[in-house]
C-alpha cells in the first residue's frame, strides 16, 4: 500500500454537497451561538432579540443542512456516504471517538469486550495503567467537588463547570474502559492491535517479518515506527515485511513498518504470533505464503 493510495478519496457526487451561501451561514450561525453563551456565563446581559436572532440563524442552518442531506440521498448516496459528504471528516472522527469512549463505559459495566467473538486468542493490555487512571479519576472527582463548593454563589458558572467536570470524569474512566474492553485480538491470521478507542490496526500475521520480546520504557519518535505504550512501557516489537497504514487521530495516513505494543502477558502474545506465523509452513503439501 502506498501513500498515494491511502490519500485517494472516493468520487464525489455530481452536485456539490454545500454551496457558498450555506458555508457563509454556518460561519455566522456558529459564532452567533457561542458569543451569547459566553456572555451569559460571564454574567453579561444579552438582549432577547439577540438570542432570538441566533436561534433563528441556527434553525435556518439546520434547515439548509437537512436540504443538502436530502439532495445527496436523491443522488443515490447511502446514509453513511451522505454523512461523509455533509460532515467534515475530522469532525466526524472526533465525534466517533467520543462516542466509542462513552460506549466503552457501558461495555465495561456489562463485561462485554468489543469484537472478540470467534477470536483465536485475546490479549488484555490495560492492567499496568489501571492505578494511574484510577488516581487521575480521583483527582478529577476532587476537583469537581472543590469547584462546586467555590462556585456555589454563581449558579450559571457553577452549572457549566459541573457539566464539564462530570464529563471529564466520565472521559478519564472511559479511556480506561476502552483499553479494558478493546484488547488485542488474534483471529483468522490477522493480529488486531488496539489502544483505548483511538488505535485499531489490523496486521496480517503473514506480513510480520519478526516478533521479539523486549521491554522498553523510553521511545523515540521516528518515521515508520509506532509506539503504543501502556503505563509508559512496551513489551513486544513487531517488524513488518511491508508497511501498514496506522491512521493518525484525525485520519491522516501514517505508514509504519515497526510497531511496539504492550500486553498484560507478553509471552502469551509472543507465542501465539510465533505459532500463527509458522502454522502454514507446518502443514505438508500446503503452498507457502509470504
Amino acid at each position: 500500500m502506498t501513500a498515494s493510495q491511502i490519500r485517494a478519496t472516493p468520487p464525489r457526487p455530481e452536485a456539490p454537497a454545500r454551496g457558498p451561501a450555506l458555508r457563509k451561514l454556518r460561519a455566522i450561525a456558529v459564532p452567533a451561538q457561542v458569543v451569547p453563551a459566553v456572555c451569559l456565563v460571564s454574567g453579561v446581559p444579552v438582549p432577547g432579540t439577540v438570542v432570538l436572532g441566533g436561534e433563528l440563524l441556527l434553525l435556518l442552518l439546520l434547515s439548509g443542512e437537512a436540504y443538502v442531506w436530502l439532495r445527496l440521498r436523491r443522488l443515490g448516496l447511502s446514509r453513511r456516504q451522505a454523512l461523509v459528504q455533509l460532515v467534515p471528516a475530522r469532525v466526524a472522527r472526533y465525534v466517533a471517538h467520543e462516542a466509542r469512549i462513552m460506549a466503552s463505559l457501558v461495555r465495561w459495566a456489562a463485561r462485554r469486550p468489543h469484537a472478540v467473538g470467534g477470536a483465536d486468542a485475546v490479549f488484555p493490555h490495560a492492567r499496568d495503567q489501571a492505578a494511574m487512571m484510577y488516581g487521575l479519576t480521583f483527582v478529577c472527582v476532587a476537583e469537581t467537588v472543590a469547584l462546586s463548593y467555590l462556585l456555589a454563589g454563581w449558579p450559571v458558572v457553577h452549572a457549566v463547570f459541573l457539566v464539564v467536570d462530570v464529563y471529564t470524569v466520565l472521559f478519564v474512566l472511559g479511556m480506561h474502559a476502552a483499553a479494558v474492553t478493546r484488547p488485542h485480538v488474534l483471529a483468522e491470521g490477522v493480529l488486531r492491535i488496539r489502544q483505548a478507542a483511538h488505535v485499531d490496526i489490523r496486521v496480517p500475521v503473514a506480513q510480520i517479518a519478526l516478533v521479539r520480546r523486549e521491554t522498553l520504557f523510553t521511545h523515540e519518535k521516528r518515521d515508520g515506527e509506532l509506539n503504543l505504550a501502556v503505563g509508559a512501557q512496551t513489551s513486544l516489537t513487531l517488524e513488518l515485511a511491508a508497511p501498514v497504514n496506522a491512521p493518525r487521530f484525525l485520519g491522516g495516513p501514517r505508514l509504519v513498518r515497526v510497531i511496539r505494543l504492550h500486553a498484560d502477558d507478553p509471552k502469551s502474545l509472543y507465542d501465539a504470533v510465533a505459532r500463527a506465523r509458522t502454522a502454514p509452513a507446518s502443514v505438508a503439501g500446503t503452498p507457502g505464503t509470504a
